[in-house]
C-alpha cells in the first residue's frame, strides 16, 4: 500500500493540476466557437480543448508518480501501469461547455490495482475543488463534506443522466425516472456525471444513477461520495460500478427504495 504521506501529497499535487487544466477550460470558453466541435460518435462530442486539457493533466501527473499508467477518455497516453493508474476525464460535461451552459468538470482519479485511492472533481466554472483520499474523508476547498441527512426518498432530490446515445434501454430508464418524479422533490440532469456524484457527496441531492458511463466519468467522484458518508453500487447492489457502466449513489438512507426499482427495471 502507499505511504499514507505520499498519498497526502498526491492528492494536493493532483488538486493543483486539476485547477490547472481547469483554467485552461475556463480561458479558451471565453473564445470557442462552436465549428470547432468533433463527434466521436452519435451525440459524442469533442473538442480541441478536452484533448489539450488531457494533455496538461496527463504531463504534470507523469512527473508526481512516474510509474503510473493512464486511463484516459482522449487517448492521449493508453500506456497501462501494473499498480497504480490514472483514470482521466479532462472535461466532464463537454456538450454543457460546447452550448456555454455553465456545468463541467475536471475529473481525475487514482487506482492502485482494483481500488480507487485518490479522487479529484474541480468545477471550473464554481471554483469548487472536491477531493477524497482512501480513508480520509471527503472535500470541497478545504471544507469537509457529508452527504444529505434525508432520510426517505419523498424529502429527496435525485440527479440523472439523460441517455443520449444507445436508445435500447430508454424504456427501463423512464420507468425509473417516473418513479422518481412520483415519490421525491423532483430529478435533475445536471450534464456532468462527475458534478452529479460531487453533488451527492456535499449533500446538495440525495441519489444520482445512469447508465453507459464509463470509468473515467465516475472513478473519483464514487470515492468522494464513498468518503462523504455515502453508498455507491451498480444496478445489482455489486460493487462493479467503476467499468460495469451503471452507477447509483446515494446518502445511503435512500438507497434500497431506489435500488429495489432500478432492479425490477433492468431484470
Amino acid at each position: 500500500m502507499i505511504q499514507i504521506e505520499k498519498l497526502k501529497q498526491l492528492l494536493e499535487n493532483t488538486q493543483d493540476i486539476a485547477k490547472e487544466a481547469g483554467a485552461f477550460i475556463r480561458k479558451e470558453r471565453q473564445r470557442f466557437k462552436i465549428d470547432s466541435v468533433e463527434h466521436k460518435g452519435f451525440n459524442d462530442l469533442v473538442s480541441y480543448v478536452d484533448k489539450e486539457a488531457e494533455k496538461i493533466i496527463v504531463d504534470k501527473l507523469s512527473k508526481i508518480l512516474p510509474e503510473a499508467g493512464f486511463i484516459t477518455e482522449e487517448g492521449t497516453n493508453t500506456t497501462k501501469g501494473e499498480e497504480f493508474n490514472w483514470v482521466i476525464d479532462p472535461l466532464d460535461g463537454t456538450t454543457n461547455f460546447v452550448h456555454g451552459v455553465p456545468i463541467f468538470c475536471v475529473s481525475i482519479a487514482l487506482m492502485q490495482h482494483e481500488e480507487v485511492i485518490l479522487g479529484v472533481v474541480y468545477e471550473v466554472n464554481l471554483h469548487e475543488c472536491f477531493y477524497a483520499m482512501k480513508g480520509g474523508g471527503a472535500f470541497c476547498n478545504d471544507t469537509r463534506i457529508r452527504v444529505s441527512a434525508a432520510e426517505t426518498l419523498s424529502a429527496s432530490l435525485i440527479a440523472t443522466g439523460f441517455p443520449y446515445y444507445s436508445f435500447d434501454l430508454i424504456d427501463k430508464y423512464l420507468a425509473v425516472l417516473k418513479m422518481l418524479m412520483q415519490s421525491s422533490h423532483g430529478a435533475r440532469r445536471l450534464g456532468s456525471a462527475a458534478a452529479d456524484l460531487c453533488y451527492v457527496a456535499s449533500g446538495r441531492v440525495e441519489g444520482f444513477f445512469e447508465y453507459n458511463l464509463n470509468s473515467y466519468d465516475v472513478a473519483a467522484g464514487a470515492l468522494i461520495v464513498e468518503e462523504a458518508g455515502g453508498k455507491v453500487t451498480d444496478f445489482s447492489g455489486g460493487r462493479d460500478f467503476i467499468f460495469g457502466r451503471q452507477i447509483l449513489a446515494t446518502n445511503e438512507s435512500i438507497h434500497e427504495e431506489i435500488l429495489s426499482n432500478l432492479k425490477k427495471a433492468w431484470a
